[in-house]
């Protein structure tokens, strides 16, 4: 029988209790199966170090995720490890792209049937991982909205006698809103982008956005990396130069489509190394916000660890 640990948030509100013990049901069925609910890093390391050998499995969404990856990596424990995810978040961007069934029960089904796949894994130079995809310039800006926005709609949903649910539909248009206000005025930075040692954009133009991606959505299922894939065993960088309003309008038009990697206007590459540098930016990483600053450099760890996919 396999043993699972299950980590999930403290502080989930009621529907995702529900949800999530819904999906224990299913996997207690077929296994042994420990759930820890954590409120922080301390508790979330001190939890993983008594891991063992059982298979880690996420109740959450890419930010869970992403602090159980970098918990693991920091303690250098993620090198063979088998992780499961039952998607609890609001976006669940890296479920999204890398086949994980957003409906919870179907994801228990995942995590009991599936198979360990490797995975790979974007690794910074102050090593802090990156999940599921890092982007600067106008996708960090409204990312920086739409968390203000998401923010201000979940203390609405949390106080207003709100159907199970439609709570964190309402979360999720903190996204769209961000997207829309950056659309309107959307901030240029002047950074250099290098690929692999080769410098693909220079600071003598400016770039509307540059998106790095081991998964392909950010942002609620926006295909900001079409391409990205957590198997390809390479990073998928899109960089889009500086547009004019009415191209703004084009673009944003396939942006929704994922098909803005065809504008004129747009360089699609891979890599293994790239490097980020010049005027002061700001990232969005796995959704986190952080900056300003004038420098960064990611590169690809291949398949860091497996994860439970579809057969």
């Amino acid at each position: 029988m396999t043993d699972f640990l299950v980590i999930s948030n403290a502080d989930a509100g009621t529907a995702d209790e529900e949800s999530l013990e819904a999906a224990l049901g299913i996997l207690r069925a077929g296994a042994s199966v420990e759930l820890l609910a954590t409120s922080g890093i301390e508790e979330l390391d001190e939890g993983l170090a008594q891991a063992g050998d059982r298979t880690v499995v996420v109740a959450g969404g890419d930010g869970s995720l992403h602090a159980v990856v970098q918990s693991l990596h920091g303690r250098n424990d993620l090198a063979g490890r088998t992780l499961g995810l039952l998607p609890l978040g609001t976006g669940n961007d890296f479920a999204r792209g890398s086949g994980v069934p957003l409906d919870i029960m179907e994801a228990a089904g995942l995590v009991l049937q599936g198979e360990a796949r490797p995975v790979d894994l974007i690794v910074d130079d102050r090593e802090q991982v990156v999940v599921n995809n890092v982007h600067a310039g106008a996708g960090a800006a409204a990312s920086r909205v739409g968390a203000r926005w998401k923010s201000r709609l979940g203390h609405v949903a949390s106080v207003a006698p709100l159907p199970t649910g439609f709570t964190k539909g309402l979360g999720r248009l903190g996204y769209p809103i961000g997207a829309l206000v950056t659309a309107v005025n959307p901030p240029t930075v002047r950074i250099r982008v290098t690929v692999d040692g080769n410098v693909v954009h220079d600071v003598d133009s400016e770039i509307l956005m540059v998106a790095i991606g081991n998964g392909a959505h950010v942002g609620g299922g926006a295909a900001i990396n079409p391409d990205a894939d957590p198997e390809s065993r390479v990073l998928d960088v899109v960089v889009t130069r500086a547009l004019g309003p009415l191209a703004r309008i084009g673009y944003a038009a396939r942006l929704g489509r994922g098909t803005h990697t065809d504008h004129d206007e747009v360089l699609h590459v891979t890599g293994q190394s790239i490097t980020v540098d010049g005027e002061a930016f700001w990232l969005s990483a796995d959704g986190e916000i952080e900056g300003p600053m004038e420098h960064r450099t990611w590169r690809l760890v291949p398949a860091a660890y497996s994860l439970l996919l579809p057969r």
